[in-house]
């Protein structure tokens, strides 16, 4: 297999050299977004150079004989809303491909056409929105290369600690966050993923089949569902269409390969496999807890005709946890961690069909992970032990379609048949005193159905709204039915300023663990959450947009346990579980619908995208409070809790390929139980004291070569770059019978190296 796979490499290398160009080249196809037909006649050119071309009666274009460097790209047509897109990286290797929806402009507001087209609106999210494309992810400092890790920089995200990928969007739990791939739903993007939440320390999903992606942190429309806090919304992109490509990787956390190219005339794919390097660097600093994974992904695209086009894709993952215990330290260590090996895999395949009026999809999908985590303690006999599945088969249907030029209708639905099994032994106690003697075997089977209606007018006047419904069944608890009416508001009172507002209902249905490690919870009901965002909007520039929003989330039948009288799983699901919480984030406990809580805070964003000033960056404020309340009717802090959070990331590109980033955070630090003299923690004190303020500098530097036949790309990025001790959590020291405040690791230099050809 492996002289095969570089046997492929050689043919590629050599197809490269045979075909290279004396130039890049800029090509695509543009759409317009009312109807999804082409345009002809839209001019397109190159920002910096001026070189452009304009569209055939397909909708395509393209820009020849371009320097390899990185480019904007501006689209504009009459009657139309300009549109400009950055970071288009040229090489003489490959065809870059670049495809441009556009939308009808509003003729009472032509000037917005100069100002705002950097930044395009969104019907299904008119507030809290912030849109990344693939290059803006790859070189984000101390990213990692890691999509969710990239985008947490906006306003709103709590950081839980630095070597996981827990999203806590404005004080929701880790559970409440969607993420989205090429339209279907998956349950969690991430190796060593949390059950039963959305976290893990790194995401699976290869940046380089990324182009681009969407995070809404509320305010979300009816077409997005069953989750309160976040959506993340991932598009692949489509492979090579002008010969065969590779691209070879070694990056922060391991090394992979990814081939592609065309298939046939209409056809081309994409596949990666990757394996992370993260053993061995643990066995040789002699640490006693050593992860390895594997991943692979890829996607094929068929065009059948002009109308109608089929895209697959499937992502798999082999997650293994191993322990050294050959000495006393390693065993004390170890026994502090609940392992965790997974495989999972997500396949999906959609329909995409283009009417007269607009564009249908149908998507067929599947999720599979199996869990086997367990937890030893010092004289390794195991107290903990959950051998567990959850599987979801999937089909969703959607037609969006625009009644006249200024209405958009979207109507969908979406079926899933839900099945687990969870195999759970606990013999353990926690740091609180609680004792668990739970030995369970549970199946489950339910359905899952959701219903949607949308409507979005781009009002006269400067005035948009977009009003939806939307209806979630589940039988697998108590109240099977939740309805949820939501509206978005926007108001354009000049080219610079625009307001906005948006209200709705949210319902998330229970995570399975909870239901099938204990039948008794099957009697809970969806969680609920109203959700108020204000929001204004100002342009410096037309490649510099200012945001200030205030939000209100106010929680209702979140899961409560009724044993330990202090928990609302709200408050469960960041890191990786264990001893230490109690397993909580399992949900054994008999849960019952009564925890009640509420998020609120005031965000500030100034965002600058790169443009013909090389300048680029995102710079957030968050200012905000979240209590809930469990059944002894207190009211908690939440457990991920950061009152106040700054965010600066950016960088600068000089005209010799380098580019430097850098990366500063500071955030309050989080809520904790202070500990007894005995080892135990004081439950009458829950979440009353707070880890230290966490601030730290990541720096990167990367540096293209462009060769004839291929491409080289590198980067150096140091995180923690000044050594700061962050604290991100508390916990008792078997061996010295004391406090410890757990720290981050200090200063960590990785390096990237990248071969294109």
């Amino acid at each position: 297999m492996k002289s095969a796979f570089f046997t492929l490499l050689t043919i590629t290398f050599f197809s490269a050299s045979a075909f290279a160009q004396s130039g890049g080249t800029i090509t695509g196809i543009i759409t317009d977004k009312t109807n999804r037909q082409p345009v002809l006649g839209a001019n397109v050119f190159v920002i910096e150079t001026g070189r452009g071309d304009a569209t055939t009666a397909t909708g395509e274009y393209k820009i020849t004989e371009l320097e390899p460097g990185t480019y904007s790209l501006r689209v504009s047509y009459l009657g139309y809303t300009s549109v400009t897109k950055t970071d288009i990286v040229v090489s003489n290797v490959s065809f870059t491909r670049v495809n441009f929806d556009i939308e009808p402009a509003d003729l009472e507001l032509e000037t917005i056409e100069v100002t705002t087209s950097y930044y395009q609106k969104n019907t299904d999210n008119i507030t809290s929105l912030n849109a990344f494309s693939f290059e803006e992810i790859r070189r984000a400092p101390g990213g990692q290369e890691d999509i969710v890790r990239a985008i947490s920089v906006v306003p709103g995200v709590a950081t839980q600690s630095g070597g996981r990928n827990d999203l806590v969007v404005r004080g929701g739990g880790p559970s409440e966050n969607l993420f989205l791939i090429d339209g279907l739903e998956v349950p969690n993007i991430n190796h060593f993923g949390t059950q039963g939440a959305t976290g893990g320390p790194l995401t699976l999903v290869n940046v380089d089949f990324v182009d681009n992606t969407e995070f809404a942190t509320g305010g979300f429309g009816a077409r997005y569902g069953d989750r309160l806090s976040s959506v993340l919304n991932i598009s692949l992109r489509e492979g090579r269409q002008d010969r065969w490509g590779s691209k070879t990787n070694l990056s922060a956390t391991g090394f992979g390969a990814n081939i592609e190219g065309p298939v046939g005339q209409d056809g081309n794919f994409l596949f990666s496999a990757r394996r992370s390097y993260l053993d061995f660097i643990f066995k040789a600093a002699g640490f006693g807890f050593i992860p390895e994974y594997w991943d692979f992904q890829g996607k094929y695209v068929q065009r059948i005709d002009d109308k109608n086009k089929l895209q697959f894709f499937g992502i798999g993952a082999l997650d293994n946890v191993s322990f050294d215990n050959a000495n006393r330290k390693n065993r004390l260590s170890n026994s502090q961690i609940l392992g965790s090996d997974q495989n999972q895999y997500v396949i999906g395949g959609t329909w995409q069909h283009v009417t007269s009026a607009g564009l249908m999809n149908i998507t067929l999908g599947r999720n599979y992970v199996d869990f086997s985590s367990a937890q030893a303690d010092t004289n390794q006999v195991k107290i903990f032990d959950n051998q567990a599945y959850e599987a979801e088969n999937s089909i969703r249907a959607e037609m969006i379609t625009r009644l006249t030029p200024k209405v958009e209708m979207t109507v969908g639905g979406q079926y899933k048949l839900v099945q687990a099994n969870s195999k759970l032994i606990v013999n353990a106690k926690n740091p609180f005193g609680d004792v668990f003697n739970v030995n369970e075997d549970n199946d489950l089977t339910a359905h899952k159905a959701s219903f949607y209606l949308q409507a979005a007018h781009d009002w006269a006047h400067g005035f948009d709204y977009t009003v939806g419904l939307r209806a979630d069944y589940f039988s697998a608890i108590k109240n099977e039915l939740a309805l949820s009416p939501r509206v978005s508001l926007g108001f354009n009172l000049n080219e610079l300023n625009r307001f906005t507002a948006s209200a709705g209902l949210y319902h998330q249905s229970p995570s399975y663990t909870w239901l099938a490690n204990n039948s008794n919870n099957q009697n809970l009901n969806h969680l609920q959450s109203i959700q108020t965002v204000l929001g204004y909007e100002h342009m410096f520039r037309a490649d510099t947009k200012f945001r200030v929003e205030a939000y209100y989330k106010d929680y209702k039948n979140y899961p409560a346990s009724t044993s330990r009288t202090y928990l609302v799983l709200a408050n469960t699901g960041a890191g990786f579980g264990g001893q230490q919480d109690g397993f909580a984030s399992f949900g054994f406990d008999d849960l019952v619908s009564k925890g009640t809580g509420f998020s609120r805070g005031l965000e500030f964003q100034i965002q600058k995208k790169l443009s013909e000033v090389k300048l680029y960056g995102i710079a957030s404020l968050s200012l905000n409070e979240v209590f809930f309340t469990p059944l002894d009717g207190k009211e908690y802090r939440g457990s991920y809790s950061q009152p106040i959070i700054f965010n600066l990331s950016g960088g600068y590109q000089f005209a010799n390929n380098y580019e430097l980033g850098l990366k500063f955070r500071m955030a309050s630090g989080l809520p904790y139980t202070p500990f007894n003299s005995d080892g135990t923690q004081n439950v009458s004190e829950y979440n009353q004291k707070t880890l230290d303020l966490t601030h730290q500098l990541d720096v990167r530097v990367d540096k293209r070569w462009n060769f004839t036949a291929w491409n080289l790309i590198t980067y150096i990025d140091i995180q923690n770059i000044y050594g700061q001790e962050n604290q991100f959590s508390v916990q008792w020291d078997l061996e010295t019978q004391q406090v410890r405040k757990g720290s981050s690791i200090g200063v960590l230099p990785t390096i990237g190296i990248t071969a294109e050809f």
